[in-house]
């Protein structure tokens, strides 16, 4: 079993991986930035070490410095949260050199489903089903233009290296596609140093239904059912639930099948998340594999008793899986409370919080690093705290959410608590009726 596990990350991530690991009898070490040198994973860890200055990219990006810390504190293991080195197959190849369990993915699998194009064409030779588009990448303008009149409008243009919603382009007609062509491939190499894209035809007012998946070592997998995500804003999501209320038990059969298959097709190992787009027909095609866990995993372990992070470091460390699917026993809906404005289009709010009170009582979690006290930097992602409601029926969730939200008091910087509240009493919200459009129509009364 697994000594010593060094958490290359920060944030709840890294603290819930820490509570995991300690429960397990397992060390760890913290890697921090001298901006978050009073965050709470320095402060639980068994051992703390400062990667350098504020940036990521000389700190959380900084993979040499990271095995450095691996290395003299002797860690056997390196878990990556999500986000940052997650999805690095560099970095994972850099912790197989030099002796170190990566749990995450192999180098192999992260290249083979990081790349979205790649990824699609392995799904079809699985036969799941994925959503019509060229055959791979796209070289230049002249095929992508006959490509969209072939497809007919609209299209998708996609960075085969995205993620996050980052070089993605909805096409609605052909008088913009070149600009399109141009904008998505300037920012996806501002993002990811790789400006390759591919096509999709456009699947309209979907939702964005993903299963949770594990695989062993011995080619063993298996699904822990859905998390319905289509309540997002710039393709970043901002609340998930499950079981998603547009999810008939047929579909849910199917969907979980063909993800079970996916993910013992490439032999994963590892925790993983099959994404799928869904129409209002209920067909569904594949979209990506995340080859790391998701903010969102909370809700899954809520539903069916499960604790993922266990799962993730049993199986690096050779364990096997009992290969049974599981099925949301509860309903569970999390709510990301990011430092942001909701009312002047979710700009960010670094700063100082003043007071800082989480929600309790039956059914509620609070997964987050944050105190009164501490101050938010500006230089990472801006969410500081999921919220999670847990109960019966997806009514009681939702009931017990409002509450929770009526009692999470965060002053010093404003935060998205306000839309989530306003959220909660959406009649489109209510009834389940929403798609990934929603957040096009929604406005939040001040």
């Amino acid at each position: 079993m697994i000594k010593k596990i060094l958490i290359a990350n920060r944030g709840e991530i890294a603290l819930r991986i820490i509570r995991t690991a300690r429960e397990m009898g397992i060390k760890t070490v913290a890697v921090y930035s001298t901006a978050d040198a009073n965050s709470l994973h320095v402060r639980f860890a068994d051992e703390a070490v400062c990667l350098g200055p504020p940036a990521s990219s000389e700190s959380y990006l900084n993979s040499h410095n990271i095995l450095a810390a691996a290395e003299i504190t002797n860690a056997d293991a390196i878990h990556p949260g999500y986000g940052f080195l997650a999805e690095s197959s560099t970095f994972s190849k850099l912790c197989e050199e030099h002796g170190i369990k990566f749990i995450g993915a192999s180098p192999e699998m992260i290249d083979s489903m990081g790349d979205k194009a790649n990824a699609k064409e392995t799904m079809k030779k699985a036969g799941v089903p994925t959503i019509p588009g060229s055959e791979g990448i796209i070289e230049e303008f002249e095929e992508c233009e006959r490509l969209a009149d072939e497809f007919g409008y609209p299209v998708m243009l996609k960075a085969s290296a995205g993620g996050g919603g980052k070089g993605m382009r909805a096409v609605w007609s052909k008088d913009i596609l070149r600009k399109s062509w141009d904008d998505a491939r300037q920012e996806s190499m501002a993002a990811f140093g790789d400006n390759r894209m591919y096509m999709e035809k456009l699947i309209e007012d979907p939702r964005h239904i993903e299963i949770q998946v594990i695989g062993d070592q011995y080619g063993k997998a298996c699904h822990l059912s859905e998390r319905d995500c289509s309540i997002q804003r710039r393709h970043q999501k901002l609340t998930e639930e499950t079981p998603s209320p547009f999810m008939t038990d047929e579909l849910r059969d199917k969907m979980g099948d063909a993800a079970v298959l996916a993910t013992a097709f490439i032999k994963y190992e590892g925790v993983g998340t099959i994404e799928f787009l869904v129409d209002k027909h209920r067909n569904f095609y594949f979209m990506e594999m995340n080859t790391r866990i998701q903010v969102e995993h909370p809700i899954t372990e809520q539903v069916i008793d499960f604790d993922l992070v266990r799962e993730q470091i049993k199986v690096a460390a050779g364990v096997p899986i009992s290969g049974e699917n599981y099925f949301p026993k509860l309903f569970s809906i999390e709510c990301r409370i990011n430092a942001e404005d909701p009312y002047n289009d979710f700009r960010p709010q670094p700063g100082k919080v003043d007071y800082f009170h989480v929600p309790g009582g039956h059914g509620v979690r609070v997964d987050t690093h944050v105190y009164a006290g501490y101050v938010i930097p500006p230089y990472y992602d801006s969410m500081i705290a999921k919220l999670i409601t847990t109960a019966q029926s997806r009514e009681e969730a939702i009931n017990k959410m409002k509450r929770a939200l009526d009692e999470f008091v965060i002053e010093g910087v404003k935060t998205t608590i306000p839309f989530h509240r306003a959220l909660m009493d959406n009649p489109d919200y209510l009834s389940g009726a929403y798609t990934t459009a929603f957040m096009e129509s929604f406005v939040l009364e001040s």
